[in-house]
């Protein structure tokens, strides 16, 4: 017997990690309006880790690059002014790359992230001797 509330999935899941509710065209409903995707992970480098707590990967479900390091932000408060400047703009040593193509050819923070993109943060790194 069947109980009440939100219909089974494929699988016997209800509410599986991978979906989120979404208002789709009808045409691009998945079951009962929800939609399948593949989260965002964001590469962490070395010189940055000691920021997220020796986290390497996030995964999460950004819309775009502001988006994205708001939720980072949240995540992980002390990595915040590594990505940002005062005004918000993304510091200029820190190179941003989506499936290895650097951001600033794809559209900057105008970029749209797609359902399973990989994105690394290389922050500059200079210095030493000679």
């Amino acid at each position: 017997m069947r109980r009440s509330g939100r219909p089974r999935l494929p699988g016997g899941f209800s509410s599986p990690p991978n979906i989120r509710e979404l208002k789709l065209a009808p045409q691009d409903e998945g079951v009962r309006g929800y939609a399948f995707y593949m989260p965002i992970i964001v590469h962490i480098p070395t010189a940055l880790r000691r920021h997220t707590e020796d986290t390497a990967k996030f995964s999460c479900s950004a819309a775009n690059l502001d988006d994205l390091f708001s939720q980072l932000d949240a995540k992980f408060p002390a990595l915040k002014p590594h990505l940002r400047d005062e005004n918000g703009q993304v510091r200029r040593f820190l190179n941003i790359y989506v499936n290895e193509e650097d951001i600033r050819f794809l559209g900057g923070n105008g970029y749209a992230f797609k359902d399973g993109d990989e994105v690394l943060l290389v922050p500059s790194i200079a210095g030493g001797n000679f």
